[in-house]
């Protein structure tokens, strides 16, 4: 665990002093669209892992009643394809995996000209609704609640997401305190309607407080948004893994975004 201070304030020191704009791609943001908003979603994972290598295709329906408040549920198509040379090989599986319902209620808010900053309240809880394979976000086959903040903020030049929480869980190798944070670069001029093409910088930190465990992700994305339509794509990989219970060599996302 040594050494993971100084990365967790270099992190925070960067993301200040770094141009981003728009919502990112692996991370979450506190901005909201307008009541009665509906946007349907996927982001694909793709991930590699000393096990093996699965697919996460979830549908995700995200629902804005009032200004303040949303709601979501992630239902996900899951493929695993276990490496044979584990010493208990699980069998290969095709199907539901955990669905997760997402719920964020927007807290504080201040704006000025062209610029604004916001807080939302979240909470995702997991259903074990998937087999009992231990793959984080995957298929855990237990129960899982998060609750955490986001705080962002954004203006017509950049914008900065950062989200800290805690997951519990009856299965304690999934026990774990998450920071993430995202920014990115625009690589157009802004202009109405809209048309963006953004890169991003994500990090997700993740300490498994119950066995002592600890990694670090950076994702790289992009993305390319013209008026209601978003296609974006980003590749993961580990900076530090310490203690966990399986080593991530990368993932790659491929998702699109459609606001009605």
């Amino acid at each position: 665990m040594k050494n993971i201070l100084p990365v967790f304030v270099t992190l925070n020191l960067i993301a200040i002093n770094t141009l981003a704009q728009g919502p990112p791609i692996t991370a979450d943001k506190p901005i909201m669209l307008g009541a009665k908003r509906v946007v349907i979603k996927s982001l694909t994972e793709i991930r590699s892992t000393n096990h093996g290598t699965f697919i996460k295709a979830p549908l995700i329906v995200h629902y804005l009643p009032t200004p303040n408040l949303l709601f979501a549920a992630h239902i996900p198509y899951v493929n695993t394809v276990f490496n044979e040379n584990l010493l208990e090989t699980p069998k290969n599986f095709s199907g539901l995996g955990d669905v997760e319902l997402l719920g964020k209620y927007q807290f504080y808010r201040k704006d000025a000209t062209g610029k604004t900053f916001r807080m939302v309240a979240k909470t995702l809880q997991t259903l074990p609704t998937g087999k009992a394979y231990n793959l984080d976000g995957i298929l855990t086959g237990t129960y899982q609640g998060y609750v955490g903040v986001v705080a962002g903020y954004e203006s017509i030049k950049y914008g900065i997401s950062n989200e800290l929480g805690i997951n519990m869980s009856g299965n304690s190798s999934l026990r774990e305190f998450k920071h993430k944070i995202g920014f990115g670069l625009p690589l157009l001029k802004p202009s109405y309607p809209v048309k963006q093409v953004n890169l991003y910088f994500e990090y997700k930190n993740s300490w498994f407080y119950n066995t002592n465990g600890y990694r670090l992700l950076y994702a790289q994305g992009l993305q390319y948004a013209i008026k209601r339509l978003i296609l974006e794509a980003a590749i993961q990989f580990p900076l530090i893994q310490e203690n966990t219970i399986q080593n991530f060599k990368r993932s790659m996302f491929i998702g699109t975004r459609y606001i009605f």
